[in-house]
């Protein structure tokens, strides 16, 4: 892996996360109560033997910044080993990245100082576990010119990812951004083979394929829409099937690119026995931790006139946390989040320093940093009630608050 230079894709704006990303970039959003996005691609470069990273940001990158400085400076540069975070710099012009082609071209001279043989191209919002050495080991073995990782996702899904169609040696033979009408793979009429936006290339050759499509005024500059389309009759283009090597079936990746789709992977951590396992000790999760004292349950009363109890049920629980007489199920909470007496929580996401007022109902929520609500506050009962909050509703009810200035 000396031979790899890691490219983490962190610039996008994120707007279907809104208001999540009203402040933040996507990859530093908070995931899972004590992670950031980013923080899994990242782990899988440092779990995978990756030592070279470069993340490059664009829009709202102060608090990925933040948590890169934070959490993400471990690596030793005497030994070159490290984890560079290169915000646009208009080396090449003065404009903002034009895709995600244009964002590795206009770095080119970064990229260059590595003196990699490899480059293996990765984005920094998505949620799954991934030894990323087994995939460039087939890239090698292969003599590719370009490796991607893919993974099925239903016919409804693949509407917003690369679909490609691929033969008996995996070798691409069509591929098409976002598709309205995505082509089925030959054996599973109800789902299609998706791209992770995990690309393997050949340095040389990916910096004659960035110069070559730079002075295309036709060209949108994207890897997706330009760069792969382009090779597949020309080149050695292959899928990597992201599946289990035993059983064959496909691992766990979530894009969560949207509010719904963050909610739902949220959601599944909380499950009794999740397919995405945070406490896996073979594959450690970093991110900064802050110093917090441990979670506290407070008032155990059974019995009396008004009984309460603090306790949480089937949830995560972040250090610092205090559910003094409330009551939380199913849900994730962050740093410092309190729940009052009598409050209920339930099935929600509750970002660092939230404070759940006494008698409060919470319901189906996305609740970002330090929003306080008051006494006898609801939320996720009256969708109508909620809007007129200035709250954001989504298409499957899912009721989201933005950060508290």
């Amino acid at each position: 892996m000396q031979r790899v230079l890691a490219l983490i894709l962190a610039g996008g704006k994120g707007t279907r996360l809104e208001p999540l990303t009203r402040d933040r970039a996507k990859p530093a959003v908070p995931f899972g109560g004590a992670y950031r996005i980013i923080d899994f691609t990242l782990s899988n470069c440092i779990n995978s033997g990756l030592r070279k990273i470069l993340v490059l940001t664009q829009f709202k990158s102060a608090s990925l910044d933040r948590h890169m400085n934070l959490g993400w400076r471990f690596l030793c540069r005497e030994l070159n080993e490290y984890i560079d975070v290169l915000p646009p710099q208009q080396r090449v012009d003065e404009n903002w990245y034009q895709g995600t082609a244009d964002a590795v071209y206009q770095n080119i001279y970064s990229i260059e100082q590595a003196r990699s043989e490899y480059i293996m191209i990765l984005s920094g919002d998505h949620i799954y576990k991934m030894d990323y050495a087994d995939l460039l080991r087939d890239h090698i073995e292969s003599q590719a010119a370009l490796t991607i990782g893919c993974i099925p996702c239903s016919l409804q899904e693949g509407r917003e990812f690369g679909v490609m169609q691929v033969d008996a040696s995996r070798r691409i033979i069509d591929f098409q951004e976002k598709p309205t009408q995505p082509k089925p793979m030959p054996d599973d009429p109800t789902r299609c083979l998706a791209s992770m936006g995990i690309y393997v290339f050949n340095t040389n050759f990916l910096f004659d394929q960035l110069c070559r499509d730079a002075t295309d005024e036709k060209s949108v500059h994207d890897f997706g829409k330009n760069i792969i389309p382009s090779l597949i009759n020309s080149q050695l283009v292959r899928a990597y099937p992201f599946r289990d090597k035993n059983t064959g079936h496909s691992l766990y990746w979530r894009d969560v690119g949207t509010l719904d789709a963050f909610y739902e992977a949220n959601m599944d951590l909380v499950a009794v026995d999740p397919e995405l396992n945070l406490y896996d000790r073979s594959w450690p999760l970093r991110t900064y931790v802050p110093q917090e004292p441990p979670p506290k349950f407070v008032f155990a009363q059974t019995a009396g006139v008004n009984p309460r109890s603090g306790h949480a049920l089937d949830s995560l629980v972040c250090s610092g946390s205090i559910l003094s007489g409330g009551t939380v199920r199913r849900s994730v909470l962050g740093y410092n989040v309190r729940v009052n007496s009598w409050a209920a929580v339930e099935e929600s996401i509750l970002f660092d320093g939230v404070e759940i007022g006494r008698n409060c109902k919470i319901r189906r929520a996305i609740i970002d940093k330090r929003v306080h609500l008051s006494e006898g506050t609801q939320v996720g009962y009256d969708h109508d009630q909620d809007r007129a909050a200035g709250y954001t509703v989504t298409e499957s009810g899912i009721v989201v608050i933005g950060k508290a200035d």
